[in-house]
């Protein structure tokens, strides 16, 4: 099981466990996350679930998908570290995650 570290925009934090294999809003929205709306329901077609990656897990997340590009544009105060929530996997290797949570979703 992997600990991600959800940070909303006052810096209250909150580690959670998350199951290998899903993705970092469904963890987000199973807690009760405040902040990931996911409208989409995970389907990669809203941006309301979009997260800041720590600089730290930049490069071990990876970037963007040209679609999840796309779909950033529509998002709320996007930065070089965005992703959506929707589109990260949770593996092993993402165990101590840090993300957070923009001002407000898109």
């Amino acid at each position: 099981m992997a600990k991600i570290t959800f940070i909303d925009p006052t810096g209250n934090a909150r580690t959670i466990d998350a199951e290998p294999g899903s993705t970092v809003m469904e963890t987000a929205i199973k807690n009760d996350v405040p902040g990931i709306e996911a409208e989409c329901g995970g389907a990669c077609a809203c941006a309301t679930c979009h997260v800041y990656v720590d600089e730290a897990w930049r490069e071990k997340v990876g970037g963007p998908t040209p679609m999840e590009e796309d779909m950033l544009d529509f998002g709320y105060d996007v930065k070089p570290n965005s992703r959506l929530s929707c589109q990260i996997k949770v593996s092993d290797e993402l165990d101590g995650l840090v993300v957070r949570t923009p001002e407000r979703q898109a």
